[in-house]
């Protein structure tokens, strides 16, 4: 998992990950598709992790807003193998960005509205202010989830509000199972080398440089070349071959979360169409 250890205080010396954060690429041919400009508007600093404010595509301005992180990110330790939270009590803090990476807010937790480590690696909490509020007070937008299942070769920014750092690079391909440890997820998006992220980057979502939506939530790395063990993931084809790929990074995909969040942004487990874990 991409949690802030002290590993990954090394990594950041080494990368410099305290530089300034990198910009959205410039496409190298008039064909390309146009490239949204990416920033750190929306974004939140958990004390652990990274995350960011969403929206549903249906979602309304009078509905609690929502935070996207990971699972592994829950104040209470990584849930097990299996285990789904579903609307359980927080009050945790979340740090708000402006465009460019300054803390403006403190926005509160009033539940987990969902999260777990099966399947996926998503945590959603619901807060205390509705998107209006937000906006009203302090002019930042929620980031809207995408719908759909994004493409392989798609440009792509993980924007990490932990360390206010911007990734830039494009989805690789798609794992068909991703292990680590205990835990196994679906259909996980592999990035390209670009995207080196570090312990603290949990949680950062994953935005589409052509739509400016979240696509995934970036959650792990293979940082040993370990096989299938905790911080060094392994892929597992339809055909159960296993592959280590060493320094490449992972995020889950996020578009399953529209069909579960219904009106007033309610979770809705047996919704049509959902097809998130149940407890």
């Amino acid at each position: 998992m991409n949690k802030p250890l002290l590993a990954a205080l090394a990594a950041l010396v080494i990368s410099g990950a305290g530089a300034a954060p990198a910009v959205a690429a410039t496409p190298d041919t008039e064909a390309a598709p146009a490239i949204q400009a990416v920033d750190f508007a929306g974004t939140v600093a958990l004390s652990n992790c990274s995350g960011s404010v969403v929206r549903m595509p249906d979602s309304a301005d009078d509905d609690p807003a929502l935070v996207l992180s990971n699972g592994h990110c829950l104040e209470s330790g990584f849930p097990a193998a299996g285990e789904v939270v579903v609307d359980q009590a927080s009050t945790r803090s979340f740090g708000l960005l402006n465009s460019a990476g300054t803390r403006v807010a403190t926005l509160r937790a009033n539940k987990i509205a969902y999260a777990t480590m099966t399947d996926t690696d998503v945590a959603v909490y619901q807060l205390t202010r509705t998107y209006a509020q937000i906006r009203g007070s302090y002019g930042i937008e929620a980031l809207t989830l995408n719908d759909t299942r994004p493409a392989a070769g798609s440009a792509i920014s993980v924007v990490s509000g932990y360390w206010k750092r911007i990734y830039n690079c494009s989805i690789d391909g798609f794992a068909h199972r991703l292990k680590e440890g205990d835990w196994t997820w679906k259909d996980s998006v592999r990035y390209t080398s670009a995207c080196d992220t570090i312990g603290g980057t949990s949680g950062s979502p994953v935005v589409d440089q052509s739509t400016g939506r979240v696509v995934a939530v970036n959650n792990t790395g293979n940082e040993d070349g370990g096989r299938c063990t905790v911080n060094n993931p392994c892929e597992v084809d339809a055909a159960g071959n296993v592959t280590v790929r060493q320094g490449i990074n992972y995020a889950q995909q996020t578009y399953q979360l529209a069909a579960c969040f219904g009106i007033d942004n309610k979770l809705d487990l047996y919704a049509s169409g959902c097809a998130l874990p149940k407890p």
